[in-house]
């Protein structure tokens, strides 16, 4: 399980290295957030898409995700500005890349962003329509995977608001979750809240485990393989290479 790559493209492929990724004999899990804030969304976008139609990669939906489809997608002013001001300026650079570098930072035209909408939903429906259409968890016989978390005081976390599944923290991190028996492995949060460190976080209750490490924080990129032998961890740091 891997969760918020934010356009780290060359932390994510080493991390897949480190941790031995065999698509044979391992299903991989992506709990989300793979655009905004880094540099090369587009690069991660099209690696998990591949990823997703070759191995079998289970993709989960992020927040980030989330608010790039809508505001490329949609003609809403202030989910433009929602996402533009948290991390989709990168990923119009990602895309457009240095004409959208001169718009944004000198012009601040809304017909230019709009034309920059225009281009990327006209040359990359493809990935957009990707990002739109993934789940909001998957489940296993003990654990249940999901981006950011579930309501603990729901008797049916799966009744819970589409937008928990990608946004809820503190109610779903401070308190027990009794709903299900399931282990809740999430990314969302990153685990230098939940602990002191980047390392994969895991609950004193044994109900929670929190893999984002923060990467394009500066910190690094989780791995949290689950095997007959139990727990083990793989990280990459922010800008690290072989």
């Amino acid at each position: 399980m891997i969760s918020d790559i934010h356009g780290c493209i060359q932390e994510f492929n080493l991390l897949l290295r480190r941790a031995a990724y065999n698509p044979q004999e391992d299903q991989l899990i992506l709990l989300g957030d793979y655009v905004d804030r880094g540099k090369d969304s587009r690069a991660v976008v099209e690696r998990v898409m591949q990823l997703a139609e070759d191995c079998g990669v289970i993709v989960l939906r992020g927040n980030h995700d989330q608010m790039a489809y809508d505001a490329l997608t949609g003609q809403d002013d202030k989910r433009d500005t929602h996402w533009i001001t948290n991390g989709g300026f990168d990923t119009m650079l990602s895309y457009c890349g240095g004409t959208a570098s001169v718009l944004l930072r000198h012009d601040s035209s809304w017909k230019d962003y709009a034309e920059m909408k225009e281009y990327i939903c006209r040359e990359y429906k493809e990935q957009l329509d990707f990002l739109g259409s993934l789940p909001l968890y998957y489940e296993t016989d003990t654990h249940l995977y999901v981006h950011a978390g579930i309501d603990p005081s729901l008797a049916d976390w799966k009744s819970q608001r589409d937008y928990d599944f990608i946004w809820i923290r503190e109610p779903f991190y401070n308190h027990p979750v009794t709903s299900t028996a399931k282990t809740v492995v999430f990314g969302h949060t990153s685990t230098t809240d939940l602990q002191d460190g980047p390392e994969i976080w895991f609950s004193p209750l044994g109900d929670k485990i929190g893999i984002d490490g923060g990467c394009v924080y500066g910190e690094q990129l989780n791995c949290l393989e689950i095997g007959d032998e139990g727990y083990k961890t793989y990280a990459v740091r922010l800008g690290e290479v072989e």
